[in-house]
């Protein structure tokens, strides 16, 4: 297993200032980068508390950059339907070189449906503008006087600049949430793999894995090169009661937030989306059950470690884990604890932990 940070806000101004939230998360960047931790990682979302100090990722990565030279950066993740491929791949390009080539460009569908709406573009279409504009990026990353006639886009012939500072670009990495299709598609195209077991059943996800990188295998990429990263929120403590407590007031805050932000989906339907009408009903779920369920990792260090053993028994030891470790509503201290726990007392005593 190999762990690193991934900042997903669910607070807004009458919880706390947008500049005192982003200077706490760049103090845990800075402590990340001390600490070994393999990357770190800011979503992209809009208006709500549910990530809406977060509308463009690149610009927390660029900060993050300046004042690392190790830790990796990685997008969790940009939205292809939202911008015109020409510019998302000149700022991921850019932030490439400014970073020496340690970004990892993860891409996703989006889900809410007031997104689309503010940016009016209709729910039916984000799978093909998804595909679109990923390949669109990818040529401009690869190919010099690029050209694209796509249903949504077109350009060229045109060099972009800068180039990517890896090659033949970063890492490509597919957000899904749920569909076992996006897993399968991720493999057949040597895309790597984010998701979120939070979402669904451990046998649901095994599945999922097992499509996934057999489609790896069978598109001729070498077993155990893919990469596939996890997303789980993580209060560690030295005592497990007091973890358990503020990760029961973390996850309650986190709950409330999904539920305003999901709302419209209880008027809302669309092809490309079949079921989540039922994420109206998210507020329902149990900070117990998450727990019994290793969706979350809450506890002491010896709690924890045998949570993350568990984990790597379901679902192989060649994963990643990026740790929800500062939402925003437990203090920055309290996250520095948790992540100076995690390095001290836990990843030693892993054998499956690699940095």
């Amino acid at each position: 297993m190999r762990f690193g940070i991934v900042f997903f806000p669910t607070v807004g101004p009458a919880d706390k200032p947008a500049p005192q939230y982003f200077d706490e998360c760049l103090q845990l960047v800075d402590l990340a980068e001390e600490l070994g931790y393999a990357h770190v990682k800011m979503v992209e979302h809009y208006f709500f508390p549910y990530g809406g100090y977060s509308p463009d990722p690149v610009t927390f990565l660029a900060a993050a950059a300046g004042r690392t030279s190790r830790v990796r950066l990685g997008t969790s993740a940009t939205i292809p339907a939202f911008v015109h491929p020409v510019k998302l791949a000149g700022k991921l390009a850019m932030l490439d070189n400014i970073s020496h080539g340690r970004l990892d460009a993860a891409f996703g569908r989006a889900f809410l449906p007031d997104e689309f709406k503010a940016f009016g573009i209709p729910m039916d279409e984000s799978k093909s503008r998804f595909v679109e504009g990923v390949e669109a990026v990818k040529r401009l990353w690869t190919e010099e006087n690029a050209e694209w006639e796509g249903t949504y886009h077109r350009f060229g012939p045109v060099t972009l600049l800068p180039r990517p500072f890896q090659s033949p670009h970063p890492p490509v990495f597919v957000t899904t949430a749920r569909s076992a299709d996006s897993c399968a598609e991720a493999g057949r195209a040597g895309h790597h793999l984010q998701t979120v077991p939070n979402v669904m059943s451990t046998e649901e996800l095994q599945e999922r894995l097992r499509v996934y990188r057999a489609e790896w295998a069978a598109s001729g990429r070498s077993a155990g090169s893919e990469q596939i990263h996890f997303s789980y929120p993580c209060v560690v403590a030295p005592d497990g009661a007091e973890a358990r407590r503020k990760g029961r007031f973390d996850d309650d805050r986190n709950t409330a937030a999904i539920s305003a932000a999901v709302a419209a989906w209880a008027t809302t339907t669309s092809s490309a989306y079949p079921g989540y009408e039922k994420l109206a009903d998210i507020g329902r779920s149990r900070f117990d059950e998450k727990l019994d369920a290793k969706k979350l990792l809450i506890g002491s260090p010896d709690q924890v470690r045998e949570q993350l053993e568990q984990i790597a028994d379901w679902f192989g030891e060649d994963i990643t884990i990026s740790l929800g470790v500062h939402s925003g509503h437990l203090s920055v201290e309290d996250a520095a604890t948790t992540m100076r726990l995690l390095a001290e007392e836990v990843f030693p005593k892993l054998s499956t932990a690699a940095g």
